[in-house]
Order: structure tokens, then C-alpha cells, then sequence
């Protein structure tokens, strides 16, 4: 890849190579952009990145991919990329989700007519609010096909958003206030505790709110993401090849990805006075460097700005809304080897438990010959949220009291996971936790957020953050714009910061 000179302006600098810097790097240096991507860490990839230890491979976060089938957003990036096809196998059921009420676990099959039988015996008499669901995220699949701007912040935007909008969602608008909680009383089922619990349980994965916050313009697709036409996706090898295709689209198109490069300032071109944003910060060895770009692509969490950009360079309505976007999610995640021999037999790739301490568990379990652990072996990875703040001030701020704490709470978690698949806990072959601080100290998060913005209705769509921000030249993408956390979400979200970008500069972007 070619370098750039470090004060002779470039087209974009991109700050992040998670999949949606990584996506909005590689989509405008094949608009012919001179792009150079910043990335601390040294590899790509962020919370959907990889580490290995020993033998075993381990997906950092993100374990699952949504939007490979046709229409899919990955499907319609990498055919405009010119990359050939991930390889992946749908997951059927989705997820396995046990609601530790001594209950049979809810299988979410992938075959439509299954999934429906399933639900109808979890939970009789909830058909009308499925099928109210089933209504609002067609013509939210309809819509996010036609590429919406959201929020708009210009007439471009607000023309790109007028022309997505058809019939279905001029009606679904009206459920804009509304929550997952309020389709679930309207439909006669507010009563139903067991099938509340699930709707619990699986929203927060996606949103980081339960049912009673997450908006129902949003969890309405996320419930149905597992079937057909649509679906879920293991990846073979690992959640690595998403980066690396990028990576060498990027590379392809002349671009350059700069590893080991941790920004930490931001100036915007009225403050520095060259007729570009100023970006400094430190490379490997404490070495500093400098770039200048005329556009900045920012897919760090939106916290990130205000330690990046001085306080009077921020117009102080904007400043106002980052410092009130609300308090995003931490993460522990469990990293575990294990005999495969140990595993339930047809143990299905991802389960849920409902477990009390540290919370629920989001499980998800390799599959034999993917690249992650050698013949008759398996990784379990076990997530659960967690508030992050804690984990860097008071008591867990000291690293003894930490230590014991980690030691604690990965008990804790393998508890759950002996409830669950019955691996007891001397039968590992390997095992750590991963806290909020090492999502702070790989993935550069603040705080080890991670996961976005909780898609609340005052937080979501035309109430979200948007990707074009009050500063000219400095655009955001990632799991805190619209449409939310995921894979695909943050692509979404990267094609229509690229999309706005291009504009501004008289060039259309036009994905298959």
C-alpha cells in the first residue's frame, strides 16, 4: 500500500478499522478518494477482530453475521467491491435460547413455517403479535433497501430519505414513540411473562434495551433476522475474513492502512488554519505522527470526540447531545477451550441463558473443522453486558481487587455454562475473561463500550445521531448511527456516511 506524507492533505482519513471504517475506507478508495485508515490496534477488525491463544482462534466479539443472502447489505458490498463470496453457513436454529424456568428452550428456526409452529407452543395465543412484528419489519426491509438517509441534516439527506419512503412506512412511522413492550400490550399479550422474558432476553443482545426500551421500528427486524429470506451466518475460518476481504479491497484501490496509529487529536480546518482537519496521535515505538485530510470518517463511538476535538471547536447544541447520548454497555466475555466429546450431543452454535449472576449468557460454540480449534476440540465464547465505568474507578480501579474480582466472575460464568452444556469446570482446556478495560485498552473504546447506542425511540432513526455532524468535513459511522450495532448495521451505517461524503463532492455511490 502506498503512504501518504504526513502534512500534505489526503481525500479522507478514516479513524477505525472495525468492519465499518474498514467498509467506508474501502468504499471510498474505490471511488477513486486518496484514503488513508487509521487503526490503534495491530490488526483490523475491532470488536469483530480475532485473537489467537495457543491452537485456538477466538472471535473477539462479535461471533455471528447477518446480511449474506441476496439483498443482504455484505452481499451488495462485496459485489460492489468485486470480492468473492464469504464463505458461511446459515445458522439453523439461530439461537437456542433456555429461559431457565426448567422449560423446553426456544429453538429460533431459520424455516419460517418452523419458527412459527415453535413460537405457537412456546407461547400460545401471541400469533397477532408476531405477525404485527412480521408487517413493520417488511416495510422496514423494504425501506433499508432503498438506502435512507436517517437522520437527514441537509435537503440531500431529506431527499434521499423522501424517495426510500413508501406506502408501508408512512403507516409503520406511526409507531416512531413506540416500543417492542407496547406492540406486546396492544396485541393482547402484555400478561405473558415467559414470552416478555424472551423478547428480553434477544433484544438486548441486538438493541442493549429490553423490551420495554427498545423501539419497535427496530426490534421488529431484529426478531425476524434468523428466517429466511433473511438469516444468521457462521463464517468459516473466523470472524476474521470479513477484514481481511476488506482489506484487500482497500489495498486494491491504492489505499493505506496505517496499524498502530492511536489518534488522539483532532482540528478541524477553521481552527488550524490550513484548509484541512488536522489529525495527530502516536504510533508504535511513542512515535508521533500527523495527517491532514480534507474529510475525516470517524467510526469510533461518538464519546470518542470529546477527548478528541477541544471543547471550543464543538458547537455547543452538538456538544451538548454527545455529552447526553446515554450510557452505552461494557462486556465480559468468557474465552474457553473444551473437548467437543463434552458438549451437548447436536450442540447448536448459539445459545442464551437466562443466569443470575453476572446476568444472561449470550454462548456462542465453534463448529467442528471452522478454522478455530483443532479436531475434536471446541471454543466457547460466553458474553454477558455489564455497566462499564465501574471497572475503571473505585474499587475495581486497583488491580488486586480487580484480579479477584475477574476470578469471581469467571466462576460465575462457568456455572452457567456447566447449567447450560454440562462442561464442568475442571474440564477446560483453556479459559479467561475479558472486562471493559480490554475493549478500552484493544478496540481504543471509551471505556470498553461497546455495542453502540440502546436503540430507544428517542435514539433511533429520524431521533438518532446523525452521520453527518455540524462540523463540515467530519462524518461518523459505526454501531452509534443508524441502523445500530452488528455487522451489518455498521456497514449500513458506513455506506450512507459514504454516500453523504461523495455527494458533497459531486460523485455518486451506488450500490447493486
Amino acid at each position: 500500500m502506498r503512504t501518504a506524507a504526513p502534512h500534505t492533505p489526503v481525500d479522507v482519513a478514516v479513524v477505525g478499522a472495525g468492519i465499518a471504517g474498514l467498509s467506508a475506507a474501502a468504499l471510498l478508495a474505490k471511488a477513486g478518494l486518496q484514503v488513508v485508515l487509521l487503526e490503534a490496534h495491530h490488526q483490523s477488525g475491532g470488536c469483530a477482530g480475532t485473537f489467537r491463544r495457543g491452537p485456538w482462534t477466538f472471535d473477539v466479539g462479535a461471533t455471528q453475521v447477518a446480511g449474506l443472502e441476496p439483498g443482504g447489505i455484505h452481499q451488495r458490498l462485496w459485489a460492489h467491491l468485486g470480492l468473492p463470496p464469504l464463505q458461511a453457513s446459515p445458522l439453523d436454529p439461530g439461537c437456542v435460547v433456555d429461559l431457565g424456568d426448567g422449560t423446553a428452550a426456544v429453538q429460533l428456526w431459520r424455516d419460517p413455517q418452523r419458527w412459527q409452529q415453535e413460537r405457537q407452543r412456546q407461547f400460545p395465543g401471541s400469533e397477532r403479535f408476531w405477525q404485527w412484528c412480521a408487517a413493520v419489519h417488511q416495510a422496514n426491509w423494504a425501506f433499508a433497501g432503498r438506502d435512507p438517509v436517517l437522520p437527514p441534516r441537509n435537503l440531500w439527506d431529506l431527499g434521499q430519505l423522501l424517495k426510500a419512503i413508501g406506502p408501508a412506512n408512512l403507516a409503520s412511522g406511526l409507531l416512531s414513540a413506540a416500543t417492542v413492550a407496547d406492540l406486546l400490550s396492544w396485541s393482547g399479550c402484555g400478561n405473558d411473562r415467559r414470552l416478555r422474558r424472551y423478547l428480553d432476553l434477544q433484544l438486548k443482545l441486538y438493541s442493549q434495551e429490553d423490551a420495554s426500551r427498545t423501539a419497535a421500528l427496530y426490534g421488529a427486524t431484529v426478531l425476524a433476522m434468523a428466517q429466511e429470506p433473511l438469516g444468521l451466518w457462521h463464517l468459516q475460518g473466523s470472524m476474521q475474513e470479513l477484514s481481511s476481504a476488506l482489506e484487500s479491497s482497500l489495498q486494491h484501490s491504492g489505499g493505506t492502512l496505517l496499524l498502530r496509529h492511536r489518534l488522539e487529536r483532532l482540528e478541524p480546518p477553521a481552527a488550524s488554519g490550513h484548509g484541512a482537519w488536522q489529525l495527530q496521535g502516536t504510533a508504535a515505538g511513542q512515535q508521533a505522527f500527523a495527517l491532514a485530510a480534507r474529510d475525516v470518517v470517524l467510526s469510533l463511538p461518538p464519546q470518542s470526540l470529546e477527548t478528541l476535538l477541544e471543547p471550543q471547536h464543538v458547537p455547543r447544541g452538538y456538544r451538548h447531545r454527545l455529552q447526553h447520548l446515554g450510557e452505552p454497555s461494557g462486556a465480559l466475555i468468557f474465552y474457553g477451550a473444551v473437548a467437543r466429546a463434552l458438549l451437548p450431543p447436536g450442540c447448536p452454535g448459539h445459545l442464551q441463558l437466562d443466569w443470575s449472576e453476572p446476568g444472561p449468557l449470550f454462548v456462542s460454540v465453534s463448529h467442528e473443522g471452522d478454522g478455530r480449534a483443532p479436531a475434536g476440540q471446541a471454543t466457547v465464547i460466553a458474553s454477558v453486558f455489564t455497566k462499564a465505568r465501574p471497572w475503571f474507578t473505585g474499587e475495581l480501579a486497583d488491580h488486586s481487587n480487580r484480579e479477584r474480582h475477574k476470578r469471581l466472575l469467571m466462576q460465575q460464568i462457568q456455572q452457567g455454562l456447566q447449567t447450560l452444556l454440562g462442561i464442568e469446570s475442571e474440564a477446560w482446556l483453556h479459559g479467561e475473561l475479558a472486562t471493559p478495560r480490554a475493549f478500552a485498552h484493544w478496540c481504543g473504546r471509551p471505556y470498553g463500550y461497546v455495542g453502540g447506542l440502546g436503540q430507544h425511540p428517542s435514539r433511533f432513526g429520524p431521533f438518532g445521531l446523525a452521520s453527518r455532524t455540524p462540523l463540515p468535513g467530519l462524518w461518523l459511522c459505526g454501531d452509534s448511527i443508524y441502523p445500530g450495532e452488528g455487522t451489518a448495521g455498521v456497514s449500513l451505517s458506513a455506506v450512507m456516511a459514504c454516500r453523504q461524503l461523495l455527494a458533497a463532492r459531486g460523485q455518486q455511490l451506488n450500490l447493486p
